[in-house]
């Protein structure tokens, strides 16, 4: 079978990625916020399990991490990126399973590691733009909100 998509190719890049967790549950609304809520049409993707968690020191992500690190220094050299965002989200797997962290700790890590995650970008790239968001669920909307990364 083939499909035909009614979206016309754009061959434009908008030199931004954003590294996200690839729990298929909130992957329709990263692509809302990132296209709709910051106007990142075509953003570059990174997702995996954890999303930043992967490039924020942890043990247990030590060979996720670099897979990541070539993949962003790739996009950075033949895409040109200029900005990546940093997304965390509530209830992560990652974090319960392969981190084994409780409920109560698990988000104050995610926002550790989001800073993490940003100045090791900083570190290793010449991306200087740098945002962060975490993805909580109220009654079934998700919401976006800014992580200070300072």
């Amino acid at each position: 079978m083939t499909y035909q998509s009614k979206i016309t190719y754009d061959p434009a890049r908008i030199h931004a990625a954003a590294i996200y967790c690839s729990d298929g549950r909130v992957g329709e609304h990263f692509d809302d916020f990132l296209q709709n809520g910051l106007g990142l049409p075509r953003y570059d993707r990174i997702a995996l399990p954890g999303g930043p968690a992967c490039i924020a020191g942890h043990t247990e992500a030590h060979v996720q991490e670099k897979g990541v690190i070539e993949e962003i220094n790739f996009l950075v050299e033949v895409h040109g990126l200029e900005r990546i965002v940093l997304i965390a989200h509530q209830g992560c797997a990652f974090y319960a399973t392969r981190l084994d962290l409780p409920p109560a700790f698990m988000e104050h890590q995610q926002m550790v590691d989001l800073i993490k995650a940003s100045r090791f970008i900083q570190r290793i790239t010449s991306i200087r733009r740098v945002d962060a968001y975490m993805l909580r669920l109220d009654n079934g909307r998700a919401m976006f909100e800014p992580v200070k990364l300072e």
